[in-house]
């Protein structure tokens, strides 16, 4: 299956965990990728690790801040100079929030600086792709942002992550609907757990229990996750706009984990 095949895309935040995954799935399905990391560092790891995979040659990687509109402009200035167009924009670029403590202890200033990327670097990063891109070209463009089921159902001492998320919903909705008339689709996907290199380091014990969480038993993989996305870019979701799906293993579903269901 090649549905992106001459296709340009962007993947921000492509240079680990679900980012290397959605990517490779671009590729796999056609797609000339362009990627980037938060540093020169991350992206030349996410870099070798694409190679690593065999997709060298089917991508080009940049390091690009996303809260920085120069740095995003710099981003968008090679796409333009060096392929002419872009066909989809997956915003998957995200600061964590991790140990912030909780909502007596977080500094506004750490708050600021998730929003800055998870929320308003999503949204210059679609405004620009809009304005150099979709809104010109005779095939418009479509928007896939990740965001996350505790948008919906918030998990403790995550605060800034969380208020990121929600407004990342409500963003899709809003873009949704002012970029529909230009033939512009914004959709979202909301994973919950997924496995990353992070669950390597957790106690058995303590992965087993998360697992309890999921109805079908297992966190997504970062595949799982690249499928919907590529899923929301294809013409095979052409008369969908605004909505988010929830990638969650059945979380959301349950009113408690069958461990406490009493």
């Amino acid at each position: 299956m090649h549905r992106f095949q001459n296709k340009i895309v962007l993947v921000t935040g492509g240079s680990r965990n679900t980012g290397l995954d959605i990517v490779e799935r671009f590729i796999r399905e056609g797609a000339f990728v362009w990627t980037c990391g938060s540093s020169p560092a991350s992206t030349a790891k996410g870099e070798a690790a694409l190679n690593e995979r065999g997709l060298g040659g089917s991508f080009r990687a940049l390091p690009c801040d996303i809260s920085d509109h120069a740095q995003v402009t710099a981003l968008f200035d090679a796409i333009e100079r060096e392929s002419g167009q872009l066909d989809v924009l997956v915003n998957n670029a995200a600061d964590q929030g991790l140990n912030q403590g909780g909502p007596l202890d977080v500094d506004p200033a750490a708050m600021l600086k998730v929003l800055a990327t998870n929320v308003v670097g999503g949204f210059q990063v679609t405004q620009m792709a809009c304005n150099r891109f979709f809104a010109k070209q005779e095939t418009r463009g479509c928007v896939v942002f990740l965001s996350s089921n505790t948008a919906r159902r918030a998990i403790r001492n995550r605060t800034s992550y969380c208020a990121s998320k929600g407004g990342i919903n409500s963003l899709v909705r809003s873009l949704a609907l002012d970029l529909g008339p230009l033939g512009i689709r914004v959709n979202c996907c909301a994973p919950g757990y997924i496995y990353t290199e992070r669950w390597d380091t957790l106690d058995p014990a303590l992965a087993a229990r998360r697992r309890k969480n999921c109805p079908i038993g297992r966190e997504a993989s970062g595949a799982d996750i690249a499928g919907v996305v590529a899923f929301l870019a294809s013409s095979d979701s052409s008369n969908i706009t605004g909505e988010i799906i929830t990638v969650d293993a059945g979380c959301s579903c349950q009113h408690m984990p069958i461990d406490c269901d009493c």
